[in-house]
């Protein structure tokens, strides 16, 4: 399989009384794997702009984006399949709608969760809990190499 350019996207590490939103990110929920809200960069827009727009479409939410905290890689040998993903710490500029559905029908549940609950959960990155609830603003930025994709 000959490798593709890498796709590039961001992802929002959200806390609201100390709990992390996460999102489930597969059609029809075929899928128990959880992690960060974001998704694809568009080309011309800054990431944190990128950032804003996928979190209102997956969420419903609108954030300030701030300090980037994590960088993840994530590829599919069999398909050539790369994504480097960004991540970020956020604060939410209001509550999470109760009632809200992803326009592209990707994410299919979201909610809050404290870290022993992630804990008891399948998630990606393996780095998350230490990216979102590791100190921000300290200038520290987690690299996790090139892993297998998960689904």
């Amino acid at each position: 399989m000959k490798p593709r350019s890498p796709r590039l996207a961001t992802r929002a590490l959200i806390l609201d009384e100390g709990r992390l939103l996460i999102v489930n990110a597969f059609r029809g929920g075929v899928s128990d794997l959880w992690c960060a809200p974001g998704g694809g960069v568009h080309a011309g827009t800054s990431l944190p702009d990128n950032l804003e727009r996928e979190i209102h479409e997956e969420c419903g939410l609108s954030i300030s984006v701030g300090a980037p905290c994590l960088v993840n890689e994530f590829h599919d040998p069999a398909t050539g399949f790369h994504q480097v993903d960004v991540y970020f710490h956020c604060t939410a500029l209001g509550p999470l709608p109760a009632l809200w559905r992803d326009p592209e029908g990707v994410v299919t549940n979201r909610r809050f969760v404290t870290r022993q609950e992630l804990s008891r959960l399948r998630y990606k990155p393996d780095s998350l809990p230490d990216a979102a609830w590791g100190t921000p603003g300290t200038g520290r930025i987690l690299y996790d190499a090139l892993e297998v994709i998960v689904r």
